[in-house]
């Protein structure tokens, strides 16, 4: 892959999971986790992360809290033939853009 990563803003985010069918994958650790996540999200450490889980036609989010690390799981995925878009600004765009954040029994979470 050359080029600049495909990114998206938390809009552009939200319409690929809702429109494409797009994994959003939750690369932060376990306490920012807990503290709370977007609802669809699947929580996948960066260190834990495997590009052969997803298949090359399965679009793909990544987002951590500021979009640094979900950065460079979006290069990793890349380079693996999988198409992952990098949620820019992280959870805390997600956030502040009015977007949903939960703790794992439903209840309102927070980003930290």
């Amino acid at each position: 892959m050359t080029g600049a990563l495909p990114a998206a803003d938390p809009a552009a985010a939200h319409a690929l999971i809702a429109e494409s069918g797009a994994i959003l994958i939750d690369v932060r650790e376990d306490d920012e986790w807990a503290a709370g996540h977007a609802p669809a999200a699947v929580h996948v450490p960066l260190g834990s992360l495997d590009p052969s889980d997803y298949t090359p036609d399965q679009p793909l989010v990544v987002v951590c809290r500021s979009g640094a690390r979900s950065s460079k799981a979006a290069a990793v995925l890349g380079a693996a033939g999988r198409t992952a878009h990098n949620l820019t600004g992280g959870m805390k765009a997600w956030h502040q853009d009015g977007r949903p954040v939960v703790r794992d029994d439903g209840t309102p979470g927070t980003v930290i």
